[in-house]
């Protein structure tokens, strides 16, 4: 059995893969790289009633899989580089050879993968971490369960500069209800809930027009989503507007906040010797 293990920065997640399939999943929260690895090695262990002898190796990948100097609990353990693993993860979970992967973290990574070649096209700071960071300031709030909640009673009209605040008609292809300006409103009567609709709006606003612009590019009519922003309902909504303008679709493959962890668990040689 392999286990491969996502060290993010706020996030750590870990799968075990049997016979090229994906057997069990857990997630932890990351502190520091080392105990995040360790913590979720154990807790696969001890929560899916793993032994230690069962498991062949260990890969990792992330933001913290640098800081793994030394193979884990004795276990032969090998760092792949992210970018590879996001593609990699990405193509296994879609089960297409050529796609292009939006990985939604703390920040956007946006990959090409084809079937023997994954290229980083490129990607943003804008993420999670710009939800978090503009909400603890904005909403006093550093909880995104509490951000969500808000947002599902949010109007962005009242933060958001919209067509029709500034034109009776639409421009190009794009409606009155299209967005001319991220908070280029903000009314004072704007609600807590208002204005965390409008951070996830603008969040996601950023992702998805860079994946269109990245998909565009290679000829190609959808985006993979992974990492954690793929399960965020109010995210997918939000990008299921921009579909409708731009005709660039955005898939959800089960499992997809993991795909990075997996995408470690499956890669082959060469690995980075830790």
């Amino acid at each position: 059995m392999i286990i491969g293990i996502d060290i993010g920065s706020t996030t750590t997640k870990a799968v075990s893969i049997e016979n090229g399939a994906v057997v069990k999943k857990i997630k932890t929260k990351a502190v520091d790289a080392v105990t995040s690895a360790a913590g979720a090695f154990g807790k696969m262990l001890i929560e899916n009633d793993m032994r230690i002898e069962q498991i062949e190796r260990i890969m990792i990948t992330g933001a913290g899989a640098t800081k793994i100097k030394n193979d884990l609990f004795g276990i032969p353990t090998k760092r792949v580089d992210e970018i590879t693993a996001i593609g990699v993860g990405g193509k296994f979970l879609s089960g297409k050879d050529t796609i292009v992967i939006a990985n939604i973290g703390t920040g956007t990574a946006i990959i090409e993968a084809k079937k023997d070649t994954i290229a980083h096209i490129g990607g943003s700071g804008v993420g999670g971490g710009t939800i978090l960071g503009l909400a603890k300031r904005m909403l006093a709030t550093s909880q995104f369960s509490a951000v969500m909640e808000l947002a599902k009673n949010g109007a962005l009209s009242q933060v958001d500069l919209l067509l029709g605040d500034i034109t009776d008609a639409g421009i190009s292809f794009l409606n009155k209800e299209a967005t001319a300006s991220n908070f280029g409103k903000m009314l004072d009567s704007a609600r807590r809930e208002d204005i965390a609709l409008g951070i996830l709006n603008m969040t996601y606003q950023v992702i998805g027009m860079l994946a269109v612009f990245a998909a565009q590019s290679k000829n190609i009519d959808r985006v993979v989503v992974t990492g954690n922003g793929s399960a965020n309902p109010i995210g997918k909504s939000i990008l299921a507007t921009i579909t409708a303008m731009y005709h660039i679709q955005f898939e959800y493959p089960a499992d997809a906040v993991y795909a990075t962890a997996i995408g470690a668990g499956l890669a082959e040689p060469p690995y980075i010797t830790i």
